[in-house]
C-alpha cells in the first residue's frame, strides 16, 4: 500500500515553531515514526511553503498511483479553494490533519475549505492525529 503524507506551509518548522501549541516533534521525526510504525505501508512524504508545489506533487502522487493521502494543510486549510479542487478533481482519498484543535483557536481557523472533500479530519491530536490518519487509511483501502 502506498500512502502520500503531505505537509503545508510551515510545517518544515514543526518541533522548533510554536512548541507550546504544535509541540517538540520534528517532521522528520514524524515521519521516521510512521515508517517505523506501519513498515507495510510505502510512504512519500512531501513539504511545500508553496501551494502550486503541494498541487504538482498531487498530481505526481495520483499519475504513480498514489490515492491515499494523509494532508496537513496548514493555514491553506482556510484559503486555498485550488488546493481543495485539485483533491476533489483528482479523486484522493484525504485524511486531513491538524495537530492543534482548529475548533478552538481564532475563529478564522474554525473553517476548513477542505474539509468538505476529504474522507475525514482528525483535529486537536498532535502527531498521533498522522497515525490515526494511516490506520484509517490502512482499514478502509478498497473502499470508496
Amino acid at each position: 500500500m502506498m500512502i502520500g503524507v503531505m505537509h503545508g506551509p510551515n510545517l518544515g518548522r514543526l518541533g522548533r515553531r510554536q512548541p507550546e501549541i504544535y509541540g517538540r516533534t520534528s517532521l522528520s521525526d514524524v515521519e521516521a515514526d510512521l515508517r517505523a510504525t506501519f513498515p507495510e505501508v510505502e510512504f512519500q512524504f512531501f513539504q511545500s511553503n508553496h501551494e502550486g508545489a503541494l498541487i504538482d506533487t498531487l498530481e505526481s502522487w495520483r499519475d504513480q498511483g498514489i490515492r491515499d493521502v494523509v494532508m496537513n494543510p496548514g493555514a491553506l486549510t482556510h484559503q486555498s479553494y485550488a488546493l481543495r479542487d485539485a483533491i476533489e478533481g483528482l479523486e484522493l482519498r484525504v485524511v486531513e490533519v491538524h495537530l492543534s484543535n482548529i475548533y478552538r483557536r481564532e475563529p478564522f481557523r474554525a473553517h476548513s475549505i477542505i474539509a468538505p472533500v476529504v474522507v475525514g479530519q482528525i483535529s486537536g491530536l498532535g502527531v498521533m492525529g498522522y497515525h490515526l490518519a494511516v490506520r484509517y487509511l490502512i482499514a478502509s483501502s478498497g473502499a470508496v
